[in-house]
């Protein structure tokens, strides 16, 4: 099976858009699409990351004969539990960067998926989606 198809697969599996995945990887979604149709390949530190996102390992990505997907599970953490009990729920979240332009808004957290997290918010009456990395999360308030 070719790096495309595996890649392919594997967003297909965690649920995630072309779209999604090419946010969470701060390229475009052409990126991806060349990459799951093997019209190109990503860069190294970029299938380091593809492999974490997706829940693969490097050597199932690289290697054409390699099959075995799955990377056993992570322990989970407190933070990790923590998120899982909040999904649904509003909260207020202060971030170590502002590059998200959430401001103070409150959101609610959607999905949480291991080092990435997906929140929703208004802003002038429209909804907005971002995916968001839990490691900018300074701090997380719900609110009631």
């Amino acid at each position: 099976m070719s790096i495309g198809n595996k890649i392919a697969d594997a967003r297909k599996e965690k649920n995630l858009t072309q779209e999604q995945l090419a946010d969470m990887m701060s390229v475009t979604r052409q990126s991806i699409s060349r990459w799951e149709s093997d019209q190109s390949y990503p860069e190294m530190e970029k299938v380091v990351l593809l492999a974490e996102l997706l829940g693969v390992s490097c050597d199932y990505l690289l290697n054409d004969s390699h099959e075995e997907q799955k990377v056993s599970a992570p322990v989970k953490s407190a933070v990790t539990r923590l998120l899982y009990g909040l999904k649904g729920k509003k909260v207020k979240l202060t971030l170590f960067e502002t590059d998200y332009e959430i401001g103070n808004e409150v959101c609610t957290i959607i999905d949480f998926d291991g080092p990435w997290m997906s929140i929703e918010y208004t802003k002038s009456r429209k909804k907005i989606t971002k995916i968001l990395p839990v490691s900018s999360i300074q701090s997380i308030s719900i609110v009631k």
